[in-house]
């Protein structure tokens, strides 16, 4: 089996590539515009490269048998850069492997498309509502894969939480960085929301099991999650504990703070845009039962195993990055005046 993996520098792309390995499968492309910087190099192919080059994606896709496209321009990315990025990269994509006879595609999309909903869980065939340009245009990569699929094409649509583990920094950063710090955490509400996340590993499995379960069954929409979390608080507050400083998580008005928070992204001082702070303090937990009873899909991690796994790769690793930033999720996220409150808590 021959796999391209769109984004493969990207943290989910690494890790996919790793769980890949494990698992015997070999034939491995990398595309990306980033430089892919780990060890594994060697064992797979890389292509510096953009999904938005129809050239570079055409030459690629001849002799594929399985896309993985977890490229995509992250919500801290211009507007411009989210659709082209999300939307005509992904039609590129599909119509290279239209033309090329792919056996299977795999569309790496996110629960952001149900937007902020009004009831939980949430389930596949639920309205799709997005929220900000990433969410709007993951909607809307996800309307041309079913254009495809209606072409003869096995399409799998993966709608994952946000997911964490090794190699991942991003927003969770601000949460790890205070917590290595000694510093009470802000959670916005009273924490007692419940807030399912989702361990990568998990995730790869899901991905994995897609690439190999029969196309009739993976052609299809699937949610993917933990099976086991608590309140945003209970798990926010394992990091701080395993952290051993003695620290709390500390409860802040949400309606006060979210109009805050709306007036320093406007002024880019704050790196939390409004998928973050206005679904933090909101119930937020999506339907599995769909991927385990056609995929076989069985999370391993639970919330909690998920940020303290991750946090422990983040202390160990922190040299590595330690005077980076930028918007990926591969490095941490400039906190901008969020640094300064820090000193507060």
């Amino acid at each position: 089996m021959k796999v391209l993996i769109t984004g493969g520098a990207g943290f989910l792309g690494i890790n996919l590539v790793r769980y890949f390995l494990s698992r015997g499968m070999e034939d491995i492309t990398a595309l990306d515009i980033a430089d892919f910087d780990y060890p594994e190099k060697e064992k797979i192919g890389f292509i510096k490269g953009d999904v938005r080059d129809k050239e570079v994606v055409s030459e690629l896709m001849k002799g594929i048998d399985v896309v993985v496209h977890t490229a995509a321009a992250l919500p801290l990315y211009k507007k411009d850069q989210i659709y082209s990025t999300g939307v005509e990269g992904t039609r590129n994509l599909l119509d290279a492997a239209h033309k090329n006879g792919v056996e299977r595609f795999i569309h790496i999309s996110t629960t952001s498309v149900y937007g902020v909903p009004d009831h939980h869980p949430l389930y596949e065939d639920d309205k799709l509502d997005g929220v900000g340009d990433y969410g709007k245009a993951k909607i809307m990569a996800e309307d041309i894969c079913r254009q495809y699929r209606k072409r003869g094409m096995c399409i799998t649509i993966i709608r994952p939480k946000s997911f964490v583990g090794p190699e991942r920094l991003g927003v969770f950063a601000l949460l790890y960085d205070w917590a290595k710090d000694g510093k009470n955490f802000p959670i916005l509400g009273d924490g007692k929301n419940r807030y399912q996340l989702l361990d990568v590993e998990d995730l790869c499995a899901a991905i994995f099991l897609c690439a190999t379960k029969d196309k009739a069954t993976v052609n299809d929409t699937f949610n993917i999650a933990a099976k086991e979390f608590a309140t945003i608080g209970e798990d926010y507050q394992a990091v701080l504990d395993e952290a051993g400083h003695g620290k709390r998580i500390i409860r802040i008005p949400a309606r006060p703070a979210i109009f805050v928070l709306r007036i320093l992204e406007s002024l880019h001082l704050s790196p939390l845009y409004k998928w973050v702070y206005e679904t933090i303090c909101e119930d937020s937990f999506v339907s599995i039962e769909k991927a385990q009873e056609k995929l076989g899909y069985s999370p391993k991690h639970s919330n909690i195993d998920a940020l303290v796994r991750n946090f422990r790769w983040y202390l160990e690793n922190i040299s590595s990055f330690k005077n980076k930033s930028g918007i990926s999720h591969r490095v941490p996220w400039k906190q901008g005046i969020l640094k300064l409150l820090k000193a507060f808590f």
